[in-house]
């Protein structure tokens, strides 16, 4: 048995599902529906985010809740999903509930992590600050963010409702793994809606892996920050990646940025549960609404993926307005955040890397280690 071909399901079904149709009617029936309260949560908590962050003039309350609310979405499919037909192993809650436990495994590990680096103090609202928000408000990209007017424009948009909508669209597969095992077309389907298959394990495989690949970046990166911040107050003299300021080795030979590119790929396969769910992975599909594996949900990851390329030049930006000559040879031995099949096969020349320098920059680490307080920023701006 191929466990990647899709099973074999009843046709006379094939014009009752569409996946569209169901979304819709989902929320014209207003509340009681995962839809309408995973939305009324995701305005709820952009609201306080928008009120709090205007009166705290700390910006970067989204920074606290971005590894919490897509497990909260995940679950709430999951959930209102608990009473579909069957029981056990294949039941319509099996894929929803696997898909909230990865969520939440993905969560924790992020949370804690930014826990260790100081995300988070009492009160809750308040502690560091992106130093990007900082940039951006001082007008050095955009002129007109320096105004109040625009800028509370911006927070609302942009940082408050964009930023956790988004959030929630990185969840929405769980939501189209819920309408396939609750829709009356979609439900009588039976293997591709209810059933785990090849497609179901691949998504696991990957995102645990790609979990698996940010935890080690997260603690490499950690580590070797610990050691050189070691090194500077005890006054060691710094050689290698320590003299140079930021980290070079291990993952960070292999692309510039190993967390940010792991967790583009964390929810690019979880994305693959709603194609397990339509049983779409093998052709055009069977349910309306979704080609070649592709259905609405799909939005999600590439709304998070284009936010890591503008995330991901600003900060490269950053660094090279402090630090031109030893991070712009970096770049140019080092991808961004797809690895090149040398680096990956462990031959590439390693002879171009420049060697040491005992300057520090302290822009760069800020970058590197999360040190990303506005104080700190325009000061090392400044210095």
């Amino acid at each position: 048995i191929n466990p990647f071909e899709m099973p074999q399901d009843q046709e006379h079904y094939m014009h009752q599902c569409s996946l569209n149709e169901a979304l819709l009617e989902a929320f014209t029936e207003g509340a009681g529906n995962p839809y309408s309260t995973a939305i009324y949560t995701c305005f709820a908590i952009s609201c306080l985010v928008f009120v709090v962050s205007t009166i705290t003039k700390n910006y970067s309350q989204v920074d606290k809740l971005w590894s919490i609310t897509p497990a909260i979405y995940a679950w709430i499919a999951a959930i209102y999903n608990t009473d579909s037909e069957g029981s056990g192993l294949g039941s319509g809650s099996t894929r929803t509930t696997l898909m909230a436990i990865l969520t939440t495994i993905w969560g924790v590990r992020l949370t804690a992590n930014f826990s260790r680096r100081g995300g988070y103090s009492w009160p809750p609202w308040r502690g560091d600050e992106d130093y990007r928000w900082a940039l951006l408000q001082e007008g050095h990209l955009l002129p007109i963010l320096k105004r109040e007017g625009p800028w509370m424009v911006f927070n609302l948009v942009f940082i408050s409702f964009y930023q956790n909508f988004l959030l929630l669209l990185t969840a929405a597969p769980s939501f189209v793994a819920y309408t396939m095992a609750q829709a009356p077309g979609c439900k009588g389907l039976g293997g591709t809606s209810l059933r785990l298959w090849g497609l179901d394990g691949l998504a696991t495989v990957i995102m645990l892996g790609s979990i698996t690949i940010e935890a080690l970046a997260d603690n490499q990166q950690f580590s070797f920050q610990t050691e050189k911040y070691r090194q500077i107050n005890a006054g060691v003299e710094r050689k290698g990646d320590y003299a140079n300021g930021f980290c070079q080795s291990g993952l960070y030979s292999i692309v510039r940025k190993p967390n940010y590119a792991a967790e583009q790929m964390t929810w690019i396969s979880f994305y693959i549960f709603s194609v397990a769910a339509t049983g779409s992975g093998t052709g055009s599909g069977i349910v309306k609404g979704v080609w070649y594996g592709l259905n609405w949900s799909a939005v999600g990851w590439i709304l998070l993926v284009m936010l890591f390329q503008g995330s991901g030049w600003l900060t490269e930006k950053l660094t090279l307005m402090k630090y031109p000559d030893k991070y712009a040879d970096y770049q140019k031995r080092v991808p961004l955040y797809v690895p090149s099949i040398g680096k990956l096969l462990g031959i590439a020349d390693r002879g171009n890397k420049s060697k040491s320098s005992t300057t520090s920059n302290a822009m760069t680490e800020a970058l590197e280690f999360g040190k990303d307080t506005k104080e700190e920023y325009l000061s090392l701006l400044n210095a």
